[in-house]
């Protein structure tokens, strides 16, 4: 039985590598930095105030943008297929008098004196008929200089007509607002309000956190984006929006997982503005005082090439960024003034080691419940053979 009892511990010890755990131990990390392990190889950086400051200054990210969508041409044309609402005043007020031979299709519309036509339809050709006046092309003209195209062909039937020209409706001008808003469908380009956030806001604003929004403006089979934040806080990128565009608010998340010794264990999404591990650990539940391993609060992360260069990291970036994890000693009081400057990015893996005596802990606890079980087969043995 002792021999047994002896075989049993070492073989305990021996798989002390395979005791359940939530995450690789400190040791294990700091033993494998700059080695490559399954065709991967991460840099351990230690987090102080020179790192934290150098990340900082790092550039920013040139995210994707609308500026190529820009343009000068405006909705205050008409086009094929507006309805137009058009008024004449007849100083003489002979005109459309009662005694004028008026067609008979406008006749029960119009009164003698000033005059609101029925509304006009532009033909494919792009005209008009105007009572008195005939055919007036009027397609690709502001309404100022329509109103003076009508006034030009009713010359010589009144002195001195005013015409007033406004469009009821213009489907030519349209565009289709879709995904997170409140008031999806389709609207119109209207002169002055014709910009991108205009047409945000028709369609009642975002549904979600702006910063987890990216736009989307498809013109001509070609498919334009930016962050809703970059939209709304860099002029270039509330472009002016012309007929056919279809724009989209995508819901795109901000995430951050953690793991380990925390309060929680999760994926959170990002509040709003700027979010520091000091912030994140917050919303963790911070530290387990029990089990934690103060030392060596670690973040892992794809660090973008430039801002590794800057840290000191060499290593060659994959498709996703340079594989780095971020060691921070919150066992002193400057860890805490260093994690407040400490940006969370999504995507980031947030985790904490188990201390080494809480892993010594576990172990012998692991090598008790062994030798117990040893000690009970070899009691009940010898009773038995007694």
């Amino acid at each position: 039985m002792r021999r047994i009892a002896t075989l049993a511990l070492l073989a305990s010890l021996g798989a002390c590598a395979g005791l359940p755990a939530d995450g690789p131990s400190g040791r294990s990390i700091t033993r494998q930095d700059g080695v490559e392990t399954s065709g991967l190889t991460y840099s351990l950086v230690d987090l102080n105030y020179a790192v934290s400051q150098q990340l900082l200054q790092a550039p920013k990210v040139e995210d994707s943008s609308l500026a190529a969508l820009a343009n000068s041409t405006t909705a205050d044309t008409i086009n094929i297929g507006d309805e137009l609402q058009v008024s004449i005043f007849d100083p003489s007020g002979g005109l459309f008098s009662s005694r004028a031979a008026i067609p008979s299709a406008t006749t029960a519309s119009v009164q003698a004196g000033n005059q609101t036509l029925p509304a006009l339809m532009v033909d494919r050709d792009g005209t008009i008929v105007i009572p008195f006046g005939g055919t007036v092309n009027v397609a690709g003209m502001t309404t100022r200089e329509a109103s003076e195209a009508i006034r030009r062909s009713l010359r010589g039937r009144v002195a001195n007509p005013q015409v007033l020209v406004a469009v009821a409706s213009s489907p030519a001008n349209g565009i289709v607002v879709l995904g997170e808003v409140r008031n999806p469908g389709r609207a119109s380009v209207r002169p002055g309000a014709e910009n991108l956030l205009d047409a945000i806001a028709a369609a009642g604003g975002p549904n979600r956190n702006i910063d987890d929004i990216r736009v989307t403006v498809n013109r001509a089979g070609t498919t334009y984006e930016a962050p809703l934040r970059k939209v709304l806080s860099e002029f270039d990128q509330n472009v002016r929006l012309k007929r056919g565009d279809q724009v989209n608010l995508v819901y795109a998340p901000r995430r951050y997982s953690s793991f380990g010794a925390l309060g929680r264990v999760s994926q959170l999404e990002m509040p709003s503005g700027t979010l520091t591990l000091t912030g994140a650990l917050g919303q963790l539940g911070g530290l387990d005082a029990t089990t934690a391993n103060a030392r060596s609060v670690l973040v892992f992360r794809f660090e973008r090439p430039e801002a590794a260069r800057l840290v000191g990291v060499t290593l060659p970036p994959t498709p996703k960024g340079v594989p780095v994890i971020y060691r921070l000693d919150l066992s002193s009081p400057t860890g805490f003034f260093i994690a407040n400057g400490f940006e969370i990015r999504p995507d980031d893996v947030i985790f904490v080691p188990r201390s080494s005596v809480t892993e010594m802990k576990t172990f012998f606890e692991f090598v008790r419940s062994i030798t117990g079980i040893i000690y009970d087969v070899s009691v009940t043995s010898t009773l038995t053979t007694n």
